[in-house]
């Protein structure tokens, strides 16, 4: 049985194009209202254009669903609430949020401008944030909501010249960890996806070798987005690595670790000596929030187990 998405709005940022043109697609064909937000800028967030999200939007209603266009900046947070006016004004409410608008400015570290790391975490930190606070309140009020995240491998394992860029993007895996604690009792779930695509950006980079372009479309990493969209999702806070037909999950894991005994002198030369257990992956484990790390750390302190 097809999974539907009749009677639910969506409002997917930066729609215009590349995965996020994908996603409106998608969840329009399965009877989403879709709210397609883009500003129309280049990679680098410049020459701005509204064709791109009404291009989009005429696609979606060609084809028999509904969707309007929204042209405002997600790195504003007056933009940010317009977009979600936008949904309400047209559709009456808001469903589903998509954060997937981004920009790219690479350079090394020391040739990056302070505007230029700014920009970055402004357009998909702050952006997905402030799209978020706007939305949230909504979903809160009617007791459902699915909030997307879209995080990088640049963020979650590093890229040469992408400090900007990894810094907003794993900034964006810590705004996930309290975020889907606090939509817990009011049935929103925030997920995150980690995707790997031929867009546009991710062209921009060099990164992949043309013979593979073909290989990496954005719509092999849909159905695990509009999964996330789903009342089939009952999961939150995951971190999702999706793209050319691979997924996979993706933790913040720690070691089992050492303890010192109590009384005993931890000096620089002992954490040296034993530094090679101290970094020990074996038997990993992954905490759900704080509390479980704490106790974890703190307990035997207490006399707790």
């Amino acid at each position: 049985m097809n999974i539907r998405f009749d009677n639910k709005v969506a409002i997917i940022t930066g729609a215009g194009s590349g995965l996020g043109r994908s996603y409106a697609l998608f969840l329009a064909s399965r009877g989403a209202k879709v709210v397609v937000n883009d500003l129309g800028t280049a990679g680098s967030g410049t020459a701005h254009s509204d064709m791109l999200a009404q291009r989009v939007v005429e696609e979606i209603r060609a084809q028999g669903g509904e969707a309007v266009a929204n042209f405002d900046s997600v790195a504003e947070a007056k933009g940010a609430q317009r977009i979600v006016e936008d949904a309400l004004r047209h559709f009456g409410t808001v469903d589903i949020l998509i954060n997937n608008a981004g920009i790219l400015r690479d350079r090394t570290f020391l040739k990056m401008s302070l505007e230029d790391f700014e920009l970055l975490l402004k357009v998909h930190l702050l952006g997905s944030v402030y799209v978020s606070h706007a939305a949230f309140p909504i979903m809160k009020q009617k007791g459902y909501g699915r909030i997307v995240l879209t995080t990088s491998i640049a963020g979650l394992f590093g890229n040469y010249g992408q400090a900007n860029y990894g810094t907003a993007k794993m900034g964006i895996v810590g705004f996930m960890n309290s975020l889907k604690l606090e939509g817990e009792k009011y049935n929103i779930l925030v997920n995150t996806v980690s995707p790997l695509a031929a867009t546009g950006l991710a062209i921009q980079t060099g990164i992949f070798p043309e013979e593979i372009l073909p290989l990496l479309k954005p719509e092999l990493v849909t159905p695990l987005v509009a999964y996330f969209c789903s009342d089939r999702c009952q999961t939150s806070g995951d971190i999702i690595s999706a793209g050319g037909g691979y997924f996979a999950k993706v933790q913040v894991v720690e070691g089992p670790g050492i303890r010192f005994d109590q009384g005993e002198e931890i000096t620089l030369e002992r954490i040296a000596e034993r530094y090679g257990e101290i970094t020990n992956m074996e038997g990993a484990v992954p905490f759900k929030s704080v509390k479980d790390e704490l106790m974890k750390v703190l307990g035997p302190l207490t006399g707790r187990p």
